[in-house]
């Protein structure tokens, strides 16, 4: 059950991740994450012996493309813009993050 995680773990989660929310948000996450950890400890739970590890889902391989930087045309970089909260100078502009804590963590 839910018991396992509590209101006041999620809401640590939610500040070191510098989230706000509502309490009826924090309530209902509280409970999903209970949830989750219900369902990790049924797995762990299983009997895996004699059970190959599988190092993927499905036998396909992956088909990899040469990695390589491509010009984008004007009306590319008008719609990504376009998309973008901010911009200038045709670059996304992005919040700065800093470090607020005393401790440097």
């Amino acid at each position: 059950m839910a018991s396992k995680i509590t209101e006041q773990e999620v809401k640590h989660v939610a500040e070191l991740a510098k989230l706000e929310f509502p309490q009826a948000e924090l309530e209902q996450f509280t409970t999903q994450l209970g949830s989750i950890i219900d369902m990790f400890e049924e797995i762990a739970n299983e009997d895996t012996d004699g059970v190959e590890p599988m190092t993927n889902a499905t036998d396909r391989v992956n088909a990899m493309r040469e990695d390589k930087a491509v010009k984008a045309s004007p009306e590319e970089t008008a719609a990504l813009l376009k998309n973008a909260p901010d911009a200038a100078d045709g670059y996304i502009r992005v919040p700065v993050i800093i470090d607020e804590s005393e401790d440097g963590e």
